[in-house]
């Protein structure tokens, strides 16, 4: 028997694919940003809903849990700013000072042409430094904006999440509302196993680094534990280059004693992660972890930086959704 597409496709039906067609044309410029809020709604909610229950005022609330979870997000970012110029500076000021103008006056070539080239030198900087401001300022806008969105997006996530769900839910038929109810409860399983299995790893691993590489006396200890934890966010690298440069670096300074020792910890904090990781994130849900290492490296191609925690949580959302269907409608017809 066979189906009419005709009274399924009537005027107020193809009305309202119109306007998501176009909606959707106005939504995918800034749909990173929507996505990435509602990530950090998830987040946020917990604290939102613990803090409602002191003052009872709940757009209050929810603001003071947004600077709460993302104040730390901030500082971090511009601690490892701050010191990322310092040990620039401090290489900068061990290995590379000298005399210019010794250097200069030892040179076989003609001091006139010296000044011609850096002349010339300098104003290729300056085109170059006016070029990148113009551009920077004319991103500044949407940069401006799209922080806008993320913060609004994250507020109202939080705030009527549970209505969008609702809503939603409305238009799933009566006998798909189960596979509904299911999805949704396997993304927030996915949610939890990424958060758990790999952002606390990588808190755990940094925790673990930073306190190793200060005990061995490595300047900067704390910021190479942050950068150990960062890494270890992305799978195809993990705390092996941090510690594999240590090695080198006190290789080649002569001091083979904790150079070896570096190393022994290094592989210490590699096979941690063996444990801890999946320790903590089978409670939720298992999710191979080439599905990861793809989003991993896909999602910043797609969204930017932002990727690296959009790219994986929708391809393991999207896994999750077909072992739901597969478990619903084909398996469950078995």
């Amino acid at each position: 028997m066979g189906v009419d597409i005709k009274n399924y496709l009537n005027p107020p039906v193809l009305l309202v694919i119109f306007l998501l067609v176009i909606s959707a044309m106005f939504v995918f410029p800034v749909l990173n940003m929507i996505l990435l809020g509602a990530i950090l709604a998830y987040l946020v909610r917990p604290v939102a809903n613990r803090i409602q229950s002191k003052l009872k005022f709940s757009s209050v609330s929810i603001i003071l849990a947004m600077i709460v979870v993302l104040i730390p997000l901030i500082l971090l970012v511009v601690y490892v700013c701050y010191e990322t110029s310092s040990v620039i500076t401090s290489l900068l000021a061990s290995n590379y000072y000298f005399d210019i103008d010794q250097v200069i006056s030892q040179l076989p070539i003609e001091t006139a042409s010296i000044n011609d080239s850096i002349n010339s030198s300098i104003t290729e900087i300056g085109r170059y430094v006016l070029q990148y401001t113009v551009k920077f300022l004319s991103k500044f806008v949407n940069i401006t904006l799209d922080l806008f969105i993320l913060i609004c997006s994250v507020f109202y996530f939080v705030r009527d999440g549970d209505k969008c769900l609702m809503f939603v839910r409305d238009f799933i038929p009566d006998d798909s509302k189960q596979f509904f109810d299911n999805t949704v409860e396997s993304v927030q399983d996915v949610l939890k196993s990424i958060f758990y299995g790999h952002f606390l790893t990588s808190v755990i691993i940094g925790i673990f680094g930073a306190i190793g590489y200060s005990l061995l006396g490595f300047p900067f200890g704390i910021f190479l534990g942050v950068l150990t934890g960062i890494l270890q966010l992305i799978p195809i690298f993990g705390p092996w280059p941090i510690y594999w440069i240590l090695f080198f670096s006190d290789l080649y300074a002569g001091n083979y004693p904790r150079a070896v020792v570096v190393l022994l910890f290094g592989f210490f904090l590699s096979t941690v992660d063996m444990y801890i990781r999946p320790a903590l994130s089978s409670h939720y849900a298992e999710i191979h972890p080439f599905i990861l290492l793809i989003g991993f490296l896909s999602g910043p191609l797609v969204y930017g930086v932002v990727g690296f925690i959009i790219g994986p949580l929708i391809l393991g959302i999207t896994y999750t959704v077909l072992d739901c269907y597969r478990k619903e409608y084909l398996l469950g017809d078995e």
